[in-house]
This record gives structure tokens, C-alpha cells and sequence, in this order.
């Protein structure tokens, strides 16, 4: 095989590390943001967080020092100066008779109470920095040991506890239960299902049933007596739940003997109960959306900022970037210019990644502008397209700046994503949102006849009525969408 050399003109497309630094930023949500600032601020000595009243004096607050050493304060002179240069007589002069105890305790000892601020600081939120969540199964073991029980009863409640869902409900039967203890220990079913009964009297009201039906039922046990329509509630709740939930209220009349306002009555009672008792422990912590972009009406004009919260300012620390020596090729030189260098590179994809979403926020805000005036029915179509034509960027830089990435404006906190939504043509050849559309059928939901809920075609009717045409399979789409329930469920007494 002869080799030979050939030359060759080709376009390739090379990602340098700082290319991508600025899109990983760019992809980050608010909180992976500052995480990521703050894994830098601890990687690297040269970058320092700028705090307010900061200024950017670039010199050498140490040759100020030692071109002017009698600017110094005259109570400071003899604690800064280096140990080894004192004699024993300024050591005597700088340790006091008797040192302050009570006052350095804290500086030495780090207790969780001194890390705590002042009680009327405005930024502390006792509840998110000290609540944890607690699951529901803690939540029934912190009752069982406080239940006067025996080591036996005591050994099946645990049992029975781990086999309760996040709902309330217990998965396992009680003959599964049976089986997961030691034959040796010879325990009863009729065991099993007294200690279920102490359990099923434990709070929240209805937890450890076995389905609906009991669950109902233990939380209506727990009512007065005198609680009126109680009776027919245990009914209902026992043997005509299925009744219930076909709305065929007629078969539920003359099953319980009782005329409509009456059944109301015991409709009413049923629907105070809880069908997921479990669901009250909350098992997990609040988690909670930092806008990443401040929009606000001044003046007859919309204003868009940063949220200077979420945006920190950094800089290159000015003392450490003056012990950078052009020439030297020491290793810690070396070191230096290398973090220099890197701090560099991240101060300026920070600032692209703010830049980006600063002029995709602008854009978006001038192009749903009547949504802001007027609410979820003016909000206009919009592609990532529309916007990337505009800024002047590729369609995947605005699919990645508006992921994750939200917005606070007068009608509330959303997602850029949310401003985004695909279109259907109208009668007089215009378009409409899909956003506008759903708004729509919710608000012709909440103002329907409860006895009369409208159908899916007839909601496809009126849309066209107003000159929007839609499907009825559309409309399903959009209605399961918003969490509504077909109009065989929304029926109801009124």
C-alpha cells in the first residue's frame, strides 16, 4: 500500500472549555447556579463574592500598609505586628489580668444556638432552616411508643405500620402479616386484627383501613352521636359507595329512603371526610422557586430586571491577582496564573449566561405583553423559533435558557416554558393558544349548570361560538390536561 500525503478543506465545530462552561451555566436552574458558585468560590482563591458597598480598588492593601505604617490606629499596633518581634514586656502589656470567659465561650465552643441570627432579623425563616419533613410511618411509631403495650402487641404493631402506604392505607393483608412472623412465636389472626384496631385509633383519623369504605367509616365512628345525618352517612359510606361515585343519585335516594335536600345533607357530611388520611404527614421539605427574572409596570411600561438575589457579582480578588509574576515559572507561580485564569473564564460565562437571559426575558415580556395586562385568555402563540429569530441565537440556546429558569410578575411566578405554547387557527384567519384555550375551558367549566355539566362536544361548541375551532378530542386533551374530570363525574345535587 503506497502512503502518501493529501490535503484536504473541511469546516469543523471544536468545544473549547470555556464554550463549555458558558452552556453548562447557561442550563442551570437558580439553585444548581449557586451551588456552582459557591463550588468556585471554594475551589478558587482568586474569585471572591463582591458584597454591597465593595469597590473594585484593584491595589495592594499591603504596600498601602507599609508605605504609611503610621496610619495605622494606635490600638492595633501591637496585635498586628509579628509575634517573634515582641519582647515580654509588650506580650505582658497585650494579655489582660482576667480574660472576658463568658464572652469567648462562643469562640471557642461553635454551638448550634450562636449560629442561629437575631430573632427580628427579616431573612430568617425559622421553619425552612429548622422543620424537617417527618414520614407518616415515624409519625405512628412516635404514637405507638407512647401506647401502653406489650412486647407481643408491640412487635405486630411495627409490623403492621411498615405495611401502611403513604396514603393511610395498609397494602398487605393481615394473613400476609401472619406470615412474617417466626412460627415459633404461635401468633393468632385474632391477635393481628386487635392490634390493627388499636392502630386504626391512632391520628391522623382513617389510617390503617383497608379500603375506602373503612376509611370513611372509622372517621365517622369518631364523630358526636348527636352529629345529624350520621346514620345515613355510615350507610352510604358502607354499602353505596359505588352508587356515590356514578352520581346516580336516585338510586341513592331510594336506597336510603331520604329526599334530595336530605341527601345533600349526607353528601355534604361524606365529602368533610378525608380519603387519604396519610396524605396529612407531609414526608418530604417545602421546596421553594427563586425567580430568576423581576418583571414590574412602571409608568405605563413593562421593566425587566435580574433578580440581583439570585445573580451574585463575583470578581478576581485584587490581592491575590497582584502576586501573579509574569515571569516566573515556579509551580506555585504556575498555580496562580492557572486559577487567575479559570476565575476568568467563569466571571465571563456568568455574565453571558445573564446577557442570554436577560434578552430572552426582554422578548419574551415584549411578546406577551397582553397576557400580563389581561390574564391567561390574551396569551398570544409562541415558538422558540419566534424568539430565536429575534436575539438573534440558535433554537437549542433558548431551549436552554428557559429551562428551569422562572419569572416574577405581577400575576405570579412561571416558568419562561410557560410562555411558550402552540396555536390553533380562529374563523377569521387569525391564531389562538392553546395556553388561551385551556384558560377558556376552565372558566366555561366553573360557571356550568353542576346538574347540567357541559360535554367535551358541547365545549366544543361554544369555542366555535367564539370563532376558535377545536376538536372534541382537543378539548379532552386540554380538559384531562387541567386535572378536570370528564362531565359524567362533575355532575352533581346541587
Amino acid at each position: 500500500m503506497k502512503h502518501s500525503l493529501v490535503l484536504k478543506m473541511g469546516q469543523q465545530l471544536t468545544m473549547t472549555p470555556q464554550l463549555q462552561q458558558a452552556i453548562r451555566l447557561l442550563q442551570l436552574s437558580t439553585l444548581d447556579l449557586q451551588q456552582e458558585i459557591q463550588e468556585a468560590l471554594d475551589s478558587n482563591p482568586m474569585l471572591e463574592r463582591q458584597e454591597d458597598g465593595d469597590d473594585f480598588d484593584t491595589s495592594d492593601p499591603l504596600a498601602e500598609q507599609d508605605a504609611a505604617p503610621g496610619a495605622r490606629d494606635s490600638g492595633e499596633h501591637i496585635a498586628d505586628r509579628d509575634p517573634e518581634s515582641l519582647d515580654e514586656g509588650q506580650w505582658q502589656e497585650r494579655i489582660p489580668s482576667e480574660l472576658p470567659v463568658d464572652t469567648a465561650w462562643e469562640d471557642i465552643y461553635q454551638t448550634s444556638a450562636s449560629s442561629l441570627p437575631a430573632s427580628d432579623s427579616d431573612d430568617w425563616d425559622f421553619t425552612a432552616q429548622t422543620s424537617s419533613g417527618e414520614s407518616l410511618q415515624s409519625h405512628l411509631l412516635w404514637q405507638l411508643n407512647l401506647s401502653p403495650m406489650g412486647e407481643r402487641d408491640r412487635l405486630i404493631a411495627v409490623s403492621i405500620i411498615d405495611a401502611i402506604n403513604t396514603d393511610g392505607y395498609l397494602e398487605e393483608s393481615l394473613e400476609e402479616i401472619l406470615t412474617s412472623f417466626d412460627p415459633e412465636l404461635e401468633i393468632e389472626p385474632d391477635e393481628v386484627e386487635m392490634v390493627l384496631h388499636r392502630i386504626q385509633q391512632f391520628e391522623p383519623l382513617g389510617i390503617g383501613a383497608r379500603d375506602l369504605s373503612e376509611c370513611l367509616l372509622l372517621q365517622l365512628r369518631q364523630l358526636p352521636a348527636e352529629t345529624p345525618w350520621l346514620e345515613q352517612a355510615r350507610r352510604l359510606a358502607r354499602d353505596y359507595l359505588d352508587l356515590l361515585a356514578s352520581r346516580d343519585y336516585g338510586q341513592l335516594m331510594r336506597r336510603l329512603r331520604i329526599r334530595e335536600e336530605e341527601l345533600k345533607q349526607v353528601i355534604a357530611l361524606i365529602q368533610r371526610l378525608n380519603p387519604r388520611p396519610g396524605a396529612q404527614i407531609e414526608s418530604s421539605e417545602a421546596e421553594y422557586v427563586v425567580p430568576d427574572v423581576i418583571v414590574r409596570k412602571e409608568r405605563e411600561r413593562w421593566l425587566v430586571e435580574l433578580n440581583p438575589e439570585a445573580m451574585p457579582r463575583l470578581r478576581v480578588n485584587p490581592h491575590y491577582a497582584g502576586l501573579v509574576r509574569r515571569a516566573d515559572s515556579s509551580a506555585d507561580n504556575t498555580f496562580m496564573r492557572n486559577q487567575l485564569q479559570e476565575a476568568r473564564w467563569f466571571i465571563k460565562s456568568l455574565l453571558s449566561r445573564n446577557e442570554t437571559l436577560m434578552k430572552v426575558a426582554s422578548e419574551i415580556v415584549a411578546q406577551q405583553q397582553a397576557f400580563l395586562e389581561q390574564g391567561e385568555e390574551a396569551m398570544k402563540p409562541l415558538v422558540l423559533h419566534d424568539i430565536a429569530e429575534v436575539v438573534g441565537m440558535h433554537e437549542s440556546t433558548i431551549s436552554r435558557v428557559t429551562t428551569q429558569k422562572y419569572m416574577h410578575t405581577p400575576r405570579g411566578i412561571f416558568e419562561l416554558k410557560y410562555f411558550f405554547s402552540s396555536h390553533v387557527s380562529t374563523a377569521e384567519g387569525g391564531e389562538c393558544s392553546s395556553t388561551a384555550i385551556r384558560a377558556i375551558i376552565r372558566k366555561l367549566v366553573a360557571a356550568e349548570n353542576p346538574k347540567k355539566p357541559l360535554s367535551d362536544s358541547k365545549i366544543a361548541g361554544l369555542l366555535e361560538a367564539q370563532g376558535i375551532q377545536v376538536a372534541r378530542r382537543t378539548i379532552a386533551k386540554y380538559r384531562e390536561s387541567l386535572g378536570i374530570a370528564p362531565s359524567s363525574e362533575r355532575k352533581r345535587l346541587v
